[in-house]
């Protein structure tokens, strides 16, 4: 099976960090995997997308016009990428930075209030642990430990105090999730 992911919203939000741990699990579970990072010259503030490919069989190309997962986290992402998404896919989308709703209706759609909820837990920078929590519990394309193992092993030692709220998030954002109808 192969997993064809597409993360994108604005730079700062942890756009990159969050494929890059979903793709060091799919790793560690022995999946064949690319991690591909697009970003603006700007980066903090600018737009960034990632495509991530999960497969147990070799990929023979990391470029892709459709997904069939996207996890979106602004209005122009969703503008951009909705219409890549292949019927049946998933889409999830923080509500925060929203203003017109997605409309495709042969597509599931998710909504997460992740940017909300880190403000409340006191940093925005696990936002991208609360989205990734929130994509895992959807569609359970690695498993939860592996999602746990690679935030520990591709955050710098100096940032392990981070892990623990790091992990609380990301279980935090399994909860939040709200399907769409």
């Amino acid at each position: 099976m192969q997993h064809e992911i597409i993360i994108a919203g604005f730079g700062g939000q942890g756009i990159l960090s969050m494929g890059k741990i979903l793709a060091y699990a799919g790793l560690l579970e022995g999946k064949e995997v690319t991690w591909f990072p697009s970003y603006g010259p700007e980066q903090r503030g600018g737009t960034a997308n990632v495509t991530v490919i999960l497969s147990d069989e070799r990929i023979s190309s990391p470029v892709l016009n459709e997904y069939n997962i996207a996890i979106i986290l602004n209005q122009l992402s969703l503008e951009k990428f909705e219409q890549t998404l292949k019927a049946g896919g998933v889409l999830l989308y923080d509500k925060y930075r929203i203003t017109q709703l997605p409309t495709r209706k042969n597509i599931r759609i998710f909504e997460t209030d992740a940017t909300n909820t880190s403000i409340k837990e006191g940093s925005t920078k696990v936002l991208n642990m609360i989205v990734l929590g929130g994509i895992i519990k959807i569609t359970q394309i690695v498993k939860i430990e592996s999602i746990i193992d690679s935030l520990k092993k591709s955050l710098p030692e100096r940032n392990h105090k981070f892990l623990p709220m790091n992990q609380r998030a990301f279980f935090k954002g399994m909860d939040l999730i709200k399907e769409m109808k």
